[in-house]
Parts: C-alpha cells; sequence; structure tokens
C-alpha cells in the first residue's frame, strides 16, 4: 500500500461531538434533551496524519475542545488541547486542522446557540486487511 493510500484511508476518525460542560455517557439525560451539537460540513476530512508519524506507525487520539457561535463559525481562540495524544506531532495535526473545519451550529430546541463542545480525533492507522481506521 502507498503513502498515498494510506493517508486516505488513515487519516481520522471524527466521532460525536459532546458539549465541554454535558455529563458523560450514563449521566443525566435530561441535560442534552433539545440539543443537537454542531456538525461538521467539510466535504472532506481536514485533518492530515503527518507522513513521518504514519510511516512509524504512530497513531494516537486528540481532544480538541472547540467553540462554534451561533452562525455555525469556530472561534479559533477559544480552541485547546484538552486531551493530548502524547505525540506534539499528532497534536499540532490536529490543531493545524481546525482553520480548515466548517460547522453547522448547534441549535436548542431548533434555535442556532453557540456552544463549546469536545471533538475527539483519531489517527489510526489501516489495519492488516486494507479497512480504515475505526473508533
Amino acid at each position: 500500500m502507498t503513502l498515498r493510500y494510506g493517508l486516505l484511508l488513515a487519516v481520522l476518525v471524527w466521532t460525536g461531538c459532546r458539549k465541554a460542560d454535558e455529563t458523560p455517557a450514563g449521566g443525566d439525560a435530561a441535560a442534552g434533551r433539545g440539543f443537537e451539537p454542531p456538525v461538521l460540513t467539510n466535504p472532506d476530512v481536514p485533518v492530515r496524519y503527518p507522513p513521518d508519524l504514519y510511516r512509524e506507525h504512530t497513531e494516537g487520539i486528540v481532544v480538541l475542545r472547540l467553540f462554534v457561535d451561533e452562525t455555525g463559525a469556530l472561534i479559533a481562540d477559544s480552541t485547546r488541547v484538552v486531551e493530548g495524544s502524547g505525540v506534539a506531532g499528532l497534536d499540532s495535526a490536529a490543531l493545524a486542522a481546525v482553520a480548515l473545519m466548517r460547522f453547522a451550529p448547534a441549535r436548542r430546541n431548533g434555535v442556532p446557540v453557540g456552544t463549546a463542545f469536545l471533538q475527539p480525533v483519531h489517527f489510526r492507522q489501516p489495519d492488516a486487511s486494507g479497512a480504515g481506521g475505526g473508533i
């Protein structure tokens, strides 16, 4: 498999957004009633796996704290790494992609609202069968 093909397969996996102050799974379900998190609208994944780390089979998860306003604009100054991967290059790649991310705003009871949320970015290698990484 070529590096280029591998980059397409294993760039990252986006999981669902979660409000930064939201109760984790198994907590108070009423806290999220009527709330729809922001949705990433980019047609292609904006994060790129650093080629040297890909070749070295380095994997990791970076958790970003992002803030999207009521128009869907990402407020870059509010971006933080909440949980680093332990690999500076992966953390930097996740942060560098923030400027390329586009979102539809969060909604509360159908009304667009600004919100902070946690966005995990998974850097995974394809498995031996050639399939991409997963959650």
